[in-house]
């Protein structure tokens, strides 16, 4: 009763600007294209920040450490420190709005690259792992931002809105790694390292994203969303209306959550390794930004058809899809030749891709068991989990290597990936 109470005062007290959102269809529809134009310009920044710690982060703290064993703790601190931002981003969305929550996870994001330049340059191991924990916090922004084009899209638009925000990213995250070579000559023609010179590209593309949504994501979706759910709720009396509107499908969540952790858990730990090992077989910094290039590309940019195809066929049908992609990126990686840039390509293509089914399937799939009331804590938390799936899978990676082979590793990872299925079958029994 209380909580009606307080949801009836807070649409009496709604601001004349709000009010007239929550009355006019076409205010909202407007509204929902310029908040996908926003997310798109600020993803393409964020896209680029992302794929700096990605490409160079496990080289350059194999070269400060001087031991391939921890060539994966990198990777593992970023995806830690993004999993506590995902907390803080979902939690500041649910209070302030998404302008807030993502402003601040790019810009913090931007200090931390601006932290490893430092640690790179006075060779500060400490300095490094605390500003990869900070970096780390693009990386969460980077994937919440997916969740800002979906706060006014319909059921029959979910899918596709997600997969804009994330098809965007691919202008960002493909260029990055191949401008590894290029920002390491400029960073040596400034007097730094070589491989801080794409952490110098991800501070200035976080904080420009961070900026683009900090002045231009007004109004903001997430508050509009909030606003006209509430008005319903309360204008209202099928009890029935209410119950489906605002309950919560507790196996769709779990369903979710484990579709995004498993897919991201297989692709961190095989694409963290990936550059190591390409480096162990003769290959240089442009042949493995190479590499990582298309990686990103196929996980962001098959994105649109994919958002129509979970729209179309089906949330689970596209997650069973990413399981199967998965395992046979894995079997390929494990057999491929590491001299071969043909099959550790094609490896990384389909690592990308199966990456790309699960993410989109599980978070449509997520937004579906959710409501507005609590949707956006929700998913913050759900990104907490796939965050620390990637630190495990990235700080893992380098010891099963280490122990065994880079082979083992990606044939485990696909096998692992199998357990999706009877989840998703599971899920869909009555």
């Amino acid at each position: 009763m209380k909580q009606q109470s307080d949801d009836a005062a807070a649409i009496n007290d709604q601001p004349a600007w709000l009010q007239s959102y929550i009355e006019s269809p076409e205010k909202q529809k407007a509204l929902y294209k310029k908040t996908l134009l926003i997310v798109v310009l600020s993803q393409i920044f964020g896209g680029a920040g992302l794929a700096a710690g990605i490409t160079v982060g496990a080289l350059l703290a194999r070269d400060m450490l001087g031991t391939d064993t921890v060539a994966g703790l990198p990777t593992a601190l970023f995806t830690l420190g993004s999993a506590g931002a995902a907390l803080v981003v979902g939690r500041l969305s649910q209070r302030y709005g998404r302008r807030a929550g993502l402003a601040s996870g790019f810009l913090t994001g931007g200090i931390g690259a601006i932290g490893v330049i430092f640690a790179a340059v006075t060779n500060n191991i400490y300095l490094l792992f605390a500003s990869l924990l900070i970096y780390g916090a693009g990386s969460a922004t980077n994937l919440q931002a997916r969740y800002a084009g979906t706060d006014l899209a319909n059921e029959k638009q979910r899918a596709t809105a997600i997969s804009i925000a994330m098809v965007s990213t691919t202008f960002g995250a493909v260029a990055g790694p191949n401008l590894v070579e290029a920002m390491g000559e400029f960073a040596l023609s400034v007097g730094v390292p070589a491989l801080s010179g794409p952490f110098i590209l991800a501070a200035a593309a976080y904080i420009i994203a961070g900026l683009v949504l900090l002045f231009f994501l007004r109004p903001d979706p997430f508050v509009v969303a909030r606003a006209i759910a509430l008005a319903e709720r309360n204008a209202s009396k099928a009890k029935d209306y209410i119950e489906e509107t605002y309950s919560t499908d507790r196996r769709g969540i779990g369903v979710a959550a484990l579709i995004m952790v498993l897919s991201q858990l297989v692709m961190v730990a095989i694409m963290t390794m990936t550059p190591v090992h390409m480096g162990h077989h003769g290959h240089g910094l442009s042949a493995v930004g190479m590499v990582i290039g298309f990686h990103i590309g196929a996980m962001y940019l098959p994105s649109l058809l994919t958002g129509v195809l979970v729209d179309k066929i089906g949330r689970k049908t596209m997650a069973i899809a990413s399981g199967v992609t998965l395992l046979i990126s894995g079997v390929v990686a494990s057999i491929a030749p590491g001299e071969s840039m043909l099959w550790i390509t094609l490896a990384l293509i389909l690592l990308g891709l199966g990456w790309n089914f699960g993410l989109i399937s599980g978070t449509a799939l997520l937004v579906d068991a959710t409501n507005p009331v609590n949707r956006a804590k929700m998913q913050g938390s759900i990104d907490v989990m796939v965050a620390l799936s990637g630190a495990t899978g990235g700080m893992l990676s380098g010891m099963v290597v280490a122990n065994s082979s880079f082979a083992f590793l990606s044939l485990a990872g696909g096998i692992l990936s199998l357990i999706l299925i009877p989840f998703v079958i599971w899920a869909n029994r009555k």
